[in-house]
């Protein structure tokens, strides 16, 4: 959830319950707006949707934003935002003696558990990446670049610490490892098994085919065209 408060106050430093009230309308926009895009997405998203899932009339989401558009873009940056935070306060409570490969498994669980069972809006920042309009997605893309430091940075630290295997292109593996967790949120659901297993099996997969200490014959394979 989000909830934040002006600074107009009753008395000093206690917010009025007008104000209150008023955070805690636009906390429910907010919170119905990531619902409702997280699973209709950018197109089929309706403000009368919107107003439904959060109980209120739909001319009163225009007291709180503009457009639908600037709702939904304070919706996906929020949470691109979240996953910044979240998986920066995990790489921040991890023991600086941890291994490289052991924090990249840490942010994979961090990654995949904000975005399938901790956070909807990222979840809906995830999903609609794609489907955003140019000038709102080019501000959308500049957030992600942020989240995409910290793995580069990551990355980087355990290759050149000896952790990673050394021919290979770590923008390359950056991609493939960020676009497999995001795709996550579109085939997931606990109806096809456990989130621990989606975690197991990522970390798996991926400290295997990243580890330096893991044998594997890097010769590339090329399938024969076909006749």
């Amino acid at each position: 959830m989000l909830l934040d408060v002006a600074m107009s106050t009753d008395g000093p430093g206690t917010p009025s319950s007008a104000v209150l009230k008023s955070a805690r309308t636009r906390t429910r926009i907010m919170d119905a707006t990531a619902k409702v895009l997280s699973h209709k997405g950018y197109a089929e998203t309706r403000l009368t949707d919107i107003a439904i899932e959060a109980d209120i009339q739909a001319p009163a989401i225009y007291y709180y934003y503009s457009s639908r558009q600037k709702l939904i873009e304070a919706v996906v940056r929020h949470g691109t935002s979240q996953m910044n935070d979240h998986v920066s306060s995990v790489l921040e409570s991890l023991p600086s003696t941890t291994p490289p490969m052991q924090r990249i498994a840490a942010i994979v669980e961090a990654h995949l558990r904000l975005s399938l069972e901790l956070s909807v809006y990222t979840t809906a920042a995830i999903r609609n990446a794609g489907q955003l309009p140019g000038p709102m997605r080019e501000r959308q893309r500049a957030d992600e670049e942020r989240y995409a430091d910290l793995w580069r940075n990551l990355l980087e630290e355990a290759h050149a610490a000896g952790a990673i295997r050394r021919n290979v292109d770590l923008r390359v593996v950056r991609m493939l490892l960020l676009g497999a967790l995001n795709w996550a949120a579109e085939w997931w659901s606990s109806e096809r098994g456990s989130l621990e297993s989606v975690v197991c099996t990522a970390q798996t997969l991926i400290q295997n085919g990243l580890s330096a200490d893991t044998p594997v014959d890097m010769r590339p394979v090329f399938l024969a065209p076909s006749s």
